[in-house]
Formats: C-alpha cells, sequence, structure tokens
C-alpha cells in the first residue's frame, strides 16, 4: 500500500530546485516505492522566493522562516538545502522535531557540526540522508564492484579531482561562500568534501593526510542585493576571500593504498571535471562526470601495454535500470539526485539507511578538518 510522505524544501536556490524536481520525479522512476512524497510547505529567507516555489511547484505553503516547517505537523521530512552555516541549527531543530532530514554537505562548517546533527538523528530515531551525489552514479557503483572483485588485483592509489570554474571570474561576489565563518573551509566543503566521500566509497578508510591550500583571488564585490549560485557583482566595495580556493592532498589509505586528492573552485577552462583514476596491480579503472555513464578499464595479465577498453554502463549498474533501458543511454547530474531522494524515502519507508548518511558525512567533516590543519602546521595528520 502506498503512502503519502509531507516534505518540506528549505532553502530554494538552484539546490532547493534540484531538491523538489527529484521529490517530482522519484516516483515515475521508481514507482515499487511505498511513499508518495507530496510537497507541502517551502522556506526561504529571500522576500518573494519561496512563494514562488510555491506557485510554480505546488508547495501547499510557503515561509520567510525555517522554523515555521519544524512546527509543521504535516511535514515528516525535510530537505535542508541552506547556505553552510545553517546546517547545524536547522538539521538539529528538525530532527528534535521529528523529521527526517536529507542535507546537503558539507553539513555545517565543522566536523563538530556534523557530529552534532548525526548525534541529533540518532537521538529522534529518524533517517538522514546526505547529498553526496557522485557515489550515486551508475558507473561509480559499477567501479565499486570492479575494485571489490579483485579484477584489477590490489589498488595501490588512486587521483581524485574536482575541478571548477565557478568561481574563476574575478567580479564573482563576495557572498557567504568567500567568508569563514558562513562558508567554512571554501573549496574544501564544496568540492573536496565529494572527493573525500569518493575515496572512502571506492577505498575504504583513510588513515592519514597531508594538504596544502591556497586562496588565489584574494579580494572581490560585495553584492547590493540578495544572490543565488554564483553572482556577479562590480562597484561594490572590495572584502577579503578568506576561505580557500584550491587544495591538494596526499592520502594513506588503511588498506596501505595512497592517493592524491586536488580540488579547485577557480581553474579557468575547467566546468565540473570531477573524476578518479584507481590503479591496482594487475589493471585500472577510469571514470569522469562528465561522460557519466563511461568507465574506461584496463584488465588481463599483460601488465606492461596493457590497454583501455571503454565500457558502457547500463542495467545491473546501480540504479541505472530506474532511468534508461539500455547501455550508453546517457543519465544526467539531476538523475543522480532523484537516486538519492529514492535512497532517502526508502530509508524512511524501511526504517534502515540508503545511500549516504550521516555517518559519512562526519567521516568526510573529519578529513577536512585534518586538510585544514595540515595546512597550518605543514604535516601529516592522522584520521585514526
Amino acid at each position: 500500500m502506498v503512502q503519502t510522505l509531507g516534505v518540506a524544501v528549505v532553502g530554494f536556490g538552484w539546490m532547493g530546485r534540484v531538491h523538489t524536481q527529484a521529490y517530482a520525479r522519484v516516483p515515475h522512476h521508481f514507482p515499487g516505492l511505498s511513499l508518495r512524497p507530496e510537497l507541502v510547505a517551502v522556506a526561504d529567507e529571500v522576500p518573494g522566493r519561496a512563494e514562488e516555489a510555491a506557485a510554480q511547484y505546488g508547495f501547499a505553503a510557503a515561509h520567510r522562516d525555517w522554523r515555521e516547517v519544524a512546527a509543521d505537523p504535516r511535514v515528516r521530512a525535510v530537505s535542508i538545502a541552506a547556505p553552510n552555516f545553517l546546517h547545524r541549527e536547522i538539521g538539529l531543530a528538525m530532527a528534535e522535531a521529528g523529521k527526517h532530514i536529507w542535507i546537503e554537505k558539507p553539513v555545517g562548517l565543522t566536523a563538530e557540526d556534523a557530529r552534532a546533527v548525526s548525534d541529533a538523528v540518532t537521538k529522534a530515531g529518524v533517517q538522514g540522508t546526505v547529498g553526496f551525489n557522485y557515489r550515486g552514479a551508475p558507473a561509480v557503483a559499477a567501479a565499486r564492484q570492479l575494485i571489490a572483485s579483485g579484477e584489477i588485483g590490489t589498488v595501490t592509489h588512486v587521483r581524485i579531482r574536482l575541478f571548477s570554474d565557478y568561481a574563476a571570474h574575478p567580479e564573482g561576489a563576495l557572498t557567504w561562500r568567500y567568508e569563514r565563518e558562513r562558508g567554512g573551509s571554501g573549496v574544501l566543503g564544496d568540492l573536496a568534501s565529494h572527493g573525500v566521500d569518493l575515496a572512502r566509497f571506492l577505498l575504504g578508510e583513510i588513515e592519514a593526510l597531508t594538504a596544502d591550500t591556497a586562496i588565489f583571488l584574494p579580494r572581490r564585490a560585495r553584492p547590493t542585493g540578495a544572490t543565488a549560485g554564483h553572482t556577479r557583482a562590480t562597484g561594490g566595495e572590495l572584502g577579503p576571500v578568506e576561505n580557500e580556493d584550491y587544495v591538494n592532498c596526499l592520502l594513506r589509505f588503511a588498506s596501505g593504498a595512497r592517493g592524491v586528492l586536488e580540488a579547485c573552485r577557480v581553474s579557468v577552462g575547467e566546468q565540473n571535471n570531477y573524476g578518479f583514476e584507481v590503479h591496482g596491480t594487475k589493471g585500472a579503472v577510469f571514470w569522469d562526470f562528465r561522460r557519466m555513464g563511461e568507465l574506461g578499464v584496463s584488465r588481463g595479465t599483460s601488465y606492461q601495454d596493457q590497454p583501455v577498453s571503454t565500457v558502457y554502463v547500463g542495467p545491473g549498474d546501480g540504479e541505472y535500470a530506474a532511468f534508461q533501458p539500455g547501455s550508453a543511454n546517457s543519465m544526467g547530474y539531476d538523475d543522480l539526485k532523484v537516486i538519492e531522494a529514492h535512497h532517502f524515502l526508502r530509508s524512511i519507508a524501511e526504517n534502515t539507511p540508503y545511500g549516504a548518511t550521516l555517518a559519512d558525512a562526519v567521516h568526510s567533516a573529519a578529513a577536512l578538518d585534518a586538510m585544514s590543519r595540515s595546512a597550518e602546521q605543514g604535516a601529516w595528520v592522522s584520521l585514526a
């Protein structure tokens, strides 16, 4: 029997829209799910934004204050897509109100924030899903299975990259993203958090790391009005960029494997260049987010001069079959958020975690904190 679940979205910038659209699409791609989301409420502090969302998507109520969502008994599950500095406060309040939460990474500004939300969810007995969407790509699921099967031998080393140009323009507005108190650790929380999650998802726990960071565009103009996404600003008062544009990090895994993780938000010429290269004693596997349905795979017994084949994922790989009937049909970013929404709703329906959890967010945040300490100290930091 299918039951209705009242859901709300807090924060209606681009990510809030993506969550909302994912809720609408879940029943089409996963018709066997026993819960159907009903859009009960939306909250955003920008005047008029929540009302526009309600008119466009059909939310029953629109609010400026997210606390009204917490107090609404019709709401049983909440998407938290507000800025990073609000994650802890909103996450705690929603969990304490007995509401399941789907929260965007990095779940606050520090590992302490992520741990506080995780503890609140556990104490309240509700489910918590985190927005580590790249692990949901069917090709990533296929790569994980390939690695676990031993087909590429024992993993020796991995390189994970997350390069983007979203902050490369010198006229990019000095929004909350560039402030330490509201945006946290800059590109670490924004992109490297995904890299840490992919590293753990594919290869297991990280034992120690050492990192270096940099700010390449040290000053930006303050915006004169409300912002969404990566707005440009000209003529405004210049202010300092307080958090990192770039990080590179060496990783040691508990398995003995080594890794390199590099992330940058000001990489001119790079648009969402995210991916990994995993090497083993018998082969390798490669993935590029921009060619999301493909894997480069090298396997065999040649070792030297061993070729790399392109493998197209298809039904049987992750959740691919919910979207396309045959290999090499394309999927997109929004499909990954539909997969997340499905994991979230299934977790609630079965009272069992599926997908990335708040425990994963805590591990990722601990690694980010360790990167910051390492960059300050110029030394290796243990995560054990």
